[in-house]
């Protein structure tokens, strides 16, 4: 199977499966809190914790937005 297919295979996974749409969605929020926090420190009070922990979870479900976006439509 191609890369392209592949990511199809990957994007349609993520659009019908909500379980699988947010494992990807947990990591990918975690994975911008962990730099967040690497950058900050764990002390930071810019933003509480529960504040980054929304961002970061608003952020990973744009990026799958944007991932699974077939062209046709626009935001």
């Amino acid at each position: 199977m191609s890369v392209e297919k592949e990511i199809k295979v990957i994007c349609e996974a993520i659009k019908n499966d909500e379980g699988y749409r947010m494992s990807w969605q947990a990591n990918i929020a975690m994975a911008f809190k962990d730099e967040w926090t690497r950058y900050l420190g764990e002390n930071s009070d810019i933003l509480t914790h529960q504040s980054v922990h929304m961002i970061a979870n608003n952020a990973a479900k744009n990026f799958l937005d944007i991932l699974i976006m077939d062209g046709t439509k626009q935001k």
